[in-house]
């Protein structure tokens, strides 16, 4: 009897223990649950980047969470259409004169989804209005097909068997050819500081990704362009990243202390922000109120002048925006109206305050504005050389060709040089001419293993900053590296991935043809790319 009840109470402690046991576990696995359960923060200020008759690229700022951000999902009318790790997407297939609502939210390591970032409403283009085949410009004359001498590949590859190169393409994997630059003019330039501009805009959302102003080089630039600035309701320029922006400003100056010939400039629109724009130039008294607020602007905040960056007068950009005829007009009164209130302020602060703009390189530009009276208000211009081709065409292509070719191919085409050339056609003068350089790149997947990836078809795309392209893919060894003799310009290409992008040979053509045609300098979208400097000092060394 004794016995049977030890064996039950033995039999009970052991039932205990199980439970105990499984209680703990279940507490343990509970709170195991509960160790992560808080979302990312909402991605915020989704916005179009490009929009054309069948897609939209879009772009935001990244999300935070504790333990890490590992995708963003894109949504298109509430219905998921994809994701990315990226802050960039590019949604295709869309029809063009229909609207679209996308939002985005982000997801972490756990599977956190974040709450829906803003509601961002878009209307695609006209099939019509997408960019005409090969404009009929006098350009300058093409270059020889023969590469220039002081450029010599070291390896030559085998082109894909199945595909007949265009003759004008070679072919190298060497990174970065030797290039000889043309001799040092006999002027000595001040030391550390180019005979040429040399712009580079920093985008205030780069310091959410943690690169900040004063990790800028502020020796090998003459000019930083802070982007952007906002403008109220009210019609004054106001502050477009408040989070972030006083920092930045603050860092800005002490960039400026070690580096007293640098000069910094607000950079007012963009993309994004340029909606009233034709509202702050209707009226005397609208651009009154305008400038007198970016003359306060720049005072208050230590910023030595204004950079109007106004996509676009008359026509273009953002389907939401208010265009009016008259624009092209009053886009002039509005830089004279500028020019006045600083040339006022600085008559008073014994300086001169900048005035500058951003202007593209198109027909349609050339056509809505009135360079040949801007030259006279401004100290020079900024033209965005770059986007002649991207994610919104049928066909892969090159960002920043500098030269347009003589390849056969159903693309458009278009160059930077064209665009140079329009601008001193219609009376902007040379030495005012600041010419852009993109410090990224458009990558393509899904292309077809043709013509080394070039002038294909193509299923997803999105830009792509140099930094990461020279980090994941330029070491890569299942990527190869073309150069297009011509276009001056290099890609990359694995058999399905095709990038386009600038290295050390292609800036430093562009540096020499900015001196050969005598510009004023060069500008860079934008610094926060180019992590390592490697572009920026290509641009500074070519300048000299």
């Amino acid at each position: 009897m004794m016995k049977k009840i030890l064996e039950e109470k033995q039999i009970y402690i052991v039932i205990l223990v199980i439970i105990f046991i499984a209680t703990n576990s279940y507490h343990s696995n509970v709170l195991a649950a509960k160790a992560d359960r808080t979302p990312p923060t909402v991605p915020t200020n989704l916005r179009a980047v490009t929009i054309s008759d069948l897609s939209a690229s879009l772009t935001w700022n990244a999300s935070y969470d504790k333990i890490g951000v590992i995708t963003y999902n894109i949504y298109k009318n509430n219905v998921l259409i994809g994701n990315t790790s990226a802050t960039t997407f590019t949604a295709n297939g869309l029809t063009p004169l229909t609207s679209y609502q996308f939002s985005v939210k982000a997801k972490d390591t756990a599977g956190n989804l974040s709450s829906s970032s803003n509601i961002l409403t878009i209307k695609t283009l006209s099939a019509a209005t997408t960019p005409t085949p090969t404009p009929t410009s006098t350009a300058t004359p093409i270059p020889t097909n023969t590469p220039t001498p002081t450029i010599t590949p070291t390896v030559s590859v085998s082109p894909s068997p199945t595909v007949t190169p265009t003759p004008t393409i070679t072919v190298s994997p060497t990174p970065t050819p030797t290039v000889t630059l043309a001799p040092t003019p006999t002027v000595t330039p001040t030391p550390g500081i180019p005979q040429k501009r040399l712009v580079g805009y920093y985008a205030a959302w780069a310091a959410y990704s943690g690169f900040y102003p004063d990790m800028v080089d502020g020796n090998k630039l003459t000019h930083i362009n802070y982007a952007f600035a906002n403008i109220g309701s009210d019609l004054k320029i106001t502050l477009g990243y408040p989070d972030v922006d006083l920092i930045n400003f603050s860092k800005l100056n002490e960039l400026k202390k070690s580096n007293p010939a640098l000069k910094t400039i607000i950079s007012v629109g963009g993309w994004s922000w340029s909606g009233r724009f034709s509202d702050v130039a209707l009226t005397d008294t609208s651009r009154t109120i305008f400038a007198d607020s970016c003359v306060d602007f720049i005072t208050k905040y230590g910023f030595d002048g204004v950079d109007i960056d106004w996509e676009y007068p008359v026509s273009g950009g953002l389907a939401t925006n208010v265009w009016r005829t008259t624009d092209k007009q009053n886009f002039t009164l509005l830089m004279q109206k500028i020019r006045e209130k600083l040339d006022a302020r600085g008559v008073a602060d014994g300086k001169h305050y900048i005035l500058t703009f951003a202007g593209a390189g198109s027909y349609s530009y050339i056509n809505n504005t009135e360079l040949n009276l801007l030259k006279q208000y401004v100290d020079y211009g900024n033209i965005m050389t770059y986007d002649i081709h991207g994610t919104w065409d049928t066909y892969t292509d090159f960002n920043a060709p500098l030269y347009s070719n003589t390849d056969t191919s159903l693309q458009y085409k278009w160059s930077v040089d064209e665009s140079v050339n329009l601008w001193l056609k219609a009376g902007f003068p040379a030495d005012k001419i600041v010419m852009g350089v993109p410090f990224y790149g458009y990558v393509y997947s899904l292309v077809p293993n043709q013509n080394n990836g070039l002038y294909q078809t193509y299923g997803g795309s999105s830009s792509i900053s140099y930094g990461n392209i020279a980090g994941s893919y330029l070491n890569n060894p299942a990527y190869v590296r073309y150069f297009h003799t011509q276009s001056k310009v290099p890609w990359l290409f694995n058999g399905s991935v095709f990038i386009s992008y600038e290295d050390e040979q292609s800036i430093s053509y562009k540096a020499q043809y900015i001196k050969s045609k005598s510009l004023g300098g060069a500008m860079a979208w934008e610094l926060s790319q180019d992590p390592n400097r490697i572009l920026l000092n290509s641009l500074y060394n070519g300048l000299q």
